[in-house]
């Protein structure tokens, strides 16, 4: 039983994390492709590399409501982003240290 409970609690924070990556991405690209008249595949784009803080300059905002959107867009995303990668790394080191452990009590009970 501990064992499923292990993994429901994985697989909830995983989900929670990836649909928040997902919602956000989402909500960006309608942003950009509503306030700058982008196309959808120019609004993923620079959905992700405002939210990676890459920022080549390529794509830029051009209105006062396209710069307000993407001032907020980066004050709440960037943190959402770096949390929601946080989680999953934090998770797949949790469960690669569990394998660990479980592996070394194997061959030490042999």
């Amino acid at each position: 039983m501990a064992k499923t409970q292990t993994q429901s609690h994985y697989t909830a924070r995983v989900t929670t994390a990836l649909s928040a990556l997902v919602i956000l991405i989402f909500i960006g690209m309608v942003g950009f492709h509503h306030f700058e008249g982008w196309n959808w595949t120019q609004s993923f784009y620079f959905t992700v590399t405002t939210l990676t803080t890459i920022g080549y300059g390529d794509l830029h905002p051009t209105t006062d409501a396209s710069r307000l959107f993407t001032s907020f867009f980066i004050l709440a995303g960037v943190g959402i982003a770096v949390s929601a990668l946080g989680v999953l790394g934090a998770t797949y080191l949790e469960h690669r240290a569990l394998d660990v452990t479980k592996r070394i009590q194997k061959k030490r009970s042999r």
